[in-house]
């Protein structure tokens, strides 16, 4: 089965998370996706302490880098350059997460190419954006928290911040950026031009407080969905389960119903959301003796019962052997040079016509620079001679 972005071609200059992520797609989607590398190889396959210590791949590096195809490059030198515009010629798309001064040090930015080559399509990802007194910073996914005011928006008032170590705007951050390109396919379709498409972390950690951000915005108030509303989280026989009383008038007397208790709700404390809110930790007392006694499972069926939002407490090890997460096929497998096949966890995105496909190995560092370099019309002794000079590796 082909996918839908099969015949196009994307290069790869990003390394981490975010831009990796992005191009990634790009290839679970069909496209041939070729990642330039610098000597050491993308940063990514250095952060795996435990795997590099084994003599393993990084796990890290794996997540993120399947279905693409490796060349190790010396961009600085000018024989990489010429290697790169060769590809330039050809391809479809080129992603990167260098910061603006490196991209003008490698004549790679955007008024560079467009001219040359008016059909790529140029994505960049950055963690604070192409202008600005900030473009000079590395960006990471923590900093785009703590810069974004993300990291303020604490469950437990009394904590001045707390950081999720889920990098999840990164995360968001490339798929954006996947989005954005396809869009400039389509509209390149169109058109027969293509176009700068730019992600950074600090955009997509603004834009994941949206909701927040309008409430702040339009009307002078802060959101918090956990303060403003009850919750809990309480203990069973065999583990945890969290319970909301999001969009329910009155979750409180749901909760007492579920665990057949007289009504908490009709006390004068508790008779509204706002008192039910403010008065957790006394409705948990109540609760929680009764909860305990029950198995999860148990106790999911019981708030269930009522319509009150409720799901086990998990850790991911939990969550992957759940039956749901099997069913919904989350897992994929991949193989990894001189490891075999293992499980990772593949593109969130369900398509009927064409699922997105496993067609290359993780690559070792430059694992296909001949071949990259054979496709381009360069000889044996051509590539000796790039190998020799250290352009290639």
């Amino acid at each position: 089965m082909t996918g839908p972005l099969d015949g196009m071609l994307v290069i790869d200059m990003t390394e981490v998370m975010q831009g990796p992520l992005a191009a990634q797609i790009l290839g679970d989607y069909g496209a041939d996706v070729i990642k330039i590398e610098r000597g050491g190889g993308d940063l990514m396959r250095g952060l795996d302490r435990d795997a590099i210590a084994a003599g393993e791949m990084s796990a890290y590096f794996t997540a993120v880098n399947r279905n693409k195809r490796s060349i190790q490059l010396d961009l600085k030198h000018p024989e990489g350059q010429e290697i790169l515009h060769r590809l330039l010629e050809r391809a479809d798309v080129l992603v990167h997460s260098y910061r603006p001064d490196a991209v003008r040090r490698l004549n790679v930015a955007y008024d560079d190419l467009a001219e040359r080559y008016p059909r790529l399509v140029y994505a960049s990802a950055s963690g604070w954006g192409e202008t600005g007194p900030l473009t000079h910073k590395a960006g990471q996914d923590i900093l785009a928290q703590s810069f974004s005011g993300m990291a303020r928006a604490v469950a437990d008032p009394a904590a001045l911040a707390e950081f999720n170590p889920v990098a999840t705007t990164d995360f968001a951050s490339g798929m954006s950026l996947a989005q954005g390109v396809l869009a400039a396919l389509i509209e390149r379709g169109r058109t027969g031009h293509g176009q700068h498409v730019s992600v950074n972390l600090l955009d997509t950690a603004i834009a994941q407080q949206m909701l927040e951000a309008a409430s702040l915005m339009m009307y002078g108030r802060e959101l918090n969905w956990v303060q403003q509303w009850w919750s809990g989280i309480f203990e069973t026989t065999d583990g945890f389960v969290t319970v909301l009383g999001f969009f329910r008038e009155n979750a409180i007397g749901l909760a007492c119903k579920a665990l057949d208790l007289p009504d908490l709700s009709q006390h004068e404390d508790f008779d509204t959301t706002a008192k039910q809110a403010a008065n957790r930790d006394r409705a948990h007392e109540y609760l929680a003796p009764h909860v305990k006694g029950l198995t999860t499972a148990a106790a999911v069926e019981l708030f269930d019962s009522v319509d009150l939002l409720c799901a086990p407490l998990l850790t991911l090890e939990q969550a992957l052997t759940e039956q749901q997460v099997i069913l919904n096929n989350r897992t994929v497998t991949v193989e990894v040079p001189g490891q075999g096949e293992l499980d990772i966890i593949g593109h969130p995105v369900h398509m009927s016509g064409s699922a997105p496909q496993r067609r290359h190995t993780v690559p070792l560092p430059g694992q296909h620079s001949d071949e990259i370099l054979s496709e381009l019309g360069f000889g044996e002794q051509d590539v000796a001679s790039l190998r020799q000079g250290r352009v290639v590796r």
